[in-house]
């Protein structure tokens, strides 16, 4: 994966830079990042996917059980009460 890597140094903190200079840092610093591999890629992908389709269904599941829950609790409550 990626590694930390130093930023460029100033000479002076509120020093201004034109546009050819602030091109040329910008390029430096672009130099420095790297990319994931395909591979990479694919396979945190295909985890996203999964964890999403997971969840999802786990959610679904356990939205159905609190209704069911719920519905058995006002069930008991119309009894008790004779509605």
């Amino acid at each position: 994966m990626s590694e930390a890597v130093g930023t460029l140094e100033k000479k002076d903190g509120n020093e201004k830079v034109g546009p050819s200079e602030f091109i040329k840092q910008t390029r430096e610093e672009l130099n420095k990042v790297s990319f994931p591999s395909s591979d990479d890629v694919k396979g945190t992908t295909l985890i996203v996917v999964l964890n999403v389709i997971f969840f999802a269904i786990f959610l679904y599941l356990v939205d159905h059980g609190w209704v069911y829950v719920l519905q058995a609790i006002e069930w008991i409550v119309n009894k008790i009460v004779g509605l």
